[in-house]
């Protein structure tokens, strides 16, 4: 799984963002993974706040008997409630969301998380924070601190180059310890050179520390391909 207890969403930016669906198409050098990862997902705006989802599937190549199927699937849900866009207070959103999946041999026991949202942009808003602090409820799963932060970062046309762009998140949870997931972007729009603006080429590194059944620091570098529809 590439993405897990993570999200409130890579491209929550603002409330001036356009709608968007896209693919990606990844391919984990982790030495423990070395699969195949496809990334629906969405981001939406409307006049009460926004929401964003994702749908991961796996796909593993290390054996014949794997292929006939994915081996997993993980969803994540995020809404998040702004009536309030026109005021002083309008950096702030409540957001609910849900995580949950199910992999080869193990669930991802459903989650639901509550709280609030704090939106930093820059004036063209080509660059976006987010900071998030959320309370997390795993079910079956007795947690020392019921909480998750979450940190959501956007950067475009980085260095001034047209098209390229920095993105990830950071998370810190707890369950029966510390668990931290980061996963950086950096996507170049290569299709803009060829009437083709949909495609983007690039990577994305898992960092992680006592995450998805490991112990200790783990960092797992990705190549891919994303299709903005």
């Amino acid at each position: 799984m590439r993405k897990l207890l993570t999200f409130a969403g890579l491209c929550l930016l603002s409330v001036a963002t356009f709608a968007q669906t896209n693919l990606q198409v990844f391919y984990d050098f982790g030495n423990d993974r070395k699969f195949i990862t496809t990334t629906l997902e969405g981001f939406y705006n409307d006049k009460w706040g926004n929401t964003f989802f994702f749908i991961d599937y796996d796909y593993p190549l290390q054996s014949d008997a794997d292929r006939n199927s994915p081996s997993g699937t993980y969803m994540e849900i995020a809404r998040c409630l702004n009536f309030w866009q026109n005021s002083k207070l309008s950096p702030l959103s409540f957001q609910v969301e849900y995580n949950g999946g199910a992999y080869k041999g193990y669930g991802i026991n459903h989650s639901l998380l509550l709280g609030a949202d704090w939106f930093i942009h820059s004036a063209d808003f080509s660059n976006t924070l987010n900071l998030k602090v959320l309370y997390k409820d795993i079910k079956a799963v007795d947690e020392k601190v019921p909480m998750q932060f979450t940190v959501v970062w956007g950067m475009q046309d980085l260095f001034n180059l047209k098209g390229l762009r920095f993105s990830g998140f950071a998370d810190l949870w707890w369950e029966n310890k510390a668990i931290f997931l980061s996963e950086p972007q950096l996507w170049y729009n290569v299709g803009q050179h060829f009437g083709c603006e949909n495609l983007h080429l690039g990577t994305e590194i898992e960092l992680s520390a006592n995450f998805g059944g490991t112990d200790g620091f783990k960092c797992r570098p990705c190549l891919g391909a994303k299709w903005v529809f």
